[in-house]
């Protein structure tokens, strides 16, 4: 059954809203600078990295690149320069597909993924291995077992690659980076359950453990570190020795942190997110830029405080996976109709956080959707702080209504344009939204 042939329960369109909102607040175009450091030369930085690490005779060896289930900057780029720099000394590489239960935790969806990412063997000139066998390589002195992707584990040595950024499951030292990689990407299914069931108290300490043991029990040359700035562009990228990646990630992830795009202001009666998806936050939305965990236990950040969520579309590179979709509170048809149950659930079961894959309230157009959360509030729409995002990785140009524009006043990294209304089509669609 397509996804479109799946019965979803939404409401009637136009919605009967019982308190009507006929008029929804202007918003203005709001730029802002964020600070932009930039890799130039993207494969060149590559190789001049990659020549610092102490890799040794690596004629006629087999060696494991990792890629993952992000959209990182230039993905596809990286590892085509990784690769190049192993062949010129003689391996053999092997890009290997190393993001945990993603991608419905198959060999077909894991591929499909990191074709949207652009990610193929044309692209980065090696095989690419997608196999989700997984065998045991060690066990941490808590008695974790460190799981590592068959294929990887055969491999003489192996490159670690991934990009170094707060995670959206745990807060710590660290976040999602070249340990996370190691613990949990090249665990596969087996690995990420693990790793999930830590809860997010305990995940950053069972992720450093279970790095050192892959680290002590293989061959790894190093790790591939990739800070982006909110730009979505390599901002710093950094070969790490191996011995040096549990010490070294925690500084390069303090960098990281300075760099990621936030919103310029703290409280909103409305977010209006034009698209969630795996290839922009593990979560769908970054739970760092909305300021919502929604977990058990753990307390939500002081900031922002955002008190009605809306979203609109799904993208097409996410494959289904609505994961974070419980982030919500108010979405469209179109984006349930995009969702996958098996790609989703598989993600959600596996990380154990079933609430963010709850669906919330379904309207049948974007009009409807964000005239649902405006009168859930007892505000005056006309006067209430809203905001629009194309997503929570794109958060340079945003639009804000009248409301919020005073606390922008004199701030020198913002600029302001003038208001316009929110523009539908005759179907209800928010003029303007990417499906892609």
């Amino acid at each position: 059954m397509s996804a479109r042939e799946r019965p979803v329960l939404a409401a009637p369109a136009p919605f009967p809203l019982p308190v009507p909102v006929e008029v929804f607040p202007p918003l203005a175009p709001v730029r802002v600078r964020f600070p932009r450091p930039r890799v130039e030369d993207v494969p060149r930085a590559v190789r001049e990295e990659l020549d610092r690490l102490p890799a040794g005779d690596l004629r006629g060896r087999r060696v494991a690149v990792t890629a993952g289930s992000r959209g990182i900057a230039r993905i596809p780029d990286i590892l085509r320069a990784a690769v190049g720099w192993l062949r010129d000394r003689g391996a053999e590489p092997v890009v290997v597909a190393a993001m945990g239960s993603h991608g419905g935790a198959t060999a077909q969806g894991q591929r499909a993924l990191l074709g949207h990412l652009g990610v193929t063997e044309a692209s980065v000139g090696a095989p690419l291995s997608c196999e989700m066998a997984v065998v045991e390589v060690g066990r941490t002195p808590e008695g974790l077992v460190a799981y590592c992707d068959a294929v990887a584990a055969r491999c003489d040595a192996l490159l670690v690659v991934n990009r170094i950024k707060p995670h959206t499951a745990f807060a710590g030292p660290f976040g999602s980076g070249l340990m996370k990689m190691l613990a949990v990407g090249l665990g596969k299914a087996p690995g990420a359950a693990q790793i999930h069931r830590q809860g997010p108290d305990r995940m950053a300490a069972a992720i450093e453990s279970l790095a050192a043991v892959v680290l002590s029990r293989l061959r790894v040359l190093g790790g591939l570190a990739v800070v982006e700035n909110a730009y979505d562009e390599v901002a710093l990228l950094e070969a790490v020795p191996a011995d040096r990646i549990p010490r070294r990630e925690r500084e390069l992830f303090v960098q990281a942190r300075e760099l990621m795009p936030r919103l310029p202001v703290d409280d909103l009666d409305v977010l209006i997110v034009d698209r969630m998806g795996k290839d922009i936050s593990g979560t769908g939305m970054d739970v760092n830029v909305i300021g919502r965990w929604r977990l058990a236990g753990v307390p939500e950040p002081p900031s922002p405080r955002i008190r009605r969520i809306v979203c609109l579309r799904l993208s097409r590179a996410s494959e289904g996976n609505a994961q974070g979709v419980g982030l919500a509170d108010v979405v469209t048809r179109r984006l349930v109709e995009a969702l996958d149950p098996v790609a989703t659930y598989a993600n959600a079961l596996t990380s154990t956080y079933l609430e963010r894959a709850f669906v919330p309230v379904v309207m049948p157009t974007d009009r409807d959707a964000v005239a649902a959360a405006l009168a859930s509030l007892a505000t005056d729409p006309a006067r209430a702080r809203v905001a629009r995002i194309r997503s929570t990785a794109h958060l340079q140009t945003l639009w804000l209504s009248a409301a919020v524009l005073p606390e922008l006043r004199g701030r020198p990294d913002v600029d302001v344009g003038e208001p316009a209304p929110l523009a539908f089509a005759d179907d209800g669609t928010l003029v303007g939204v990417d499906d892609g």
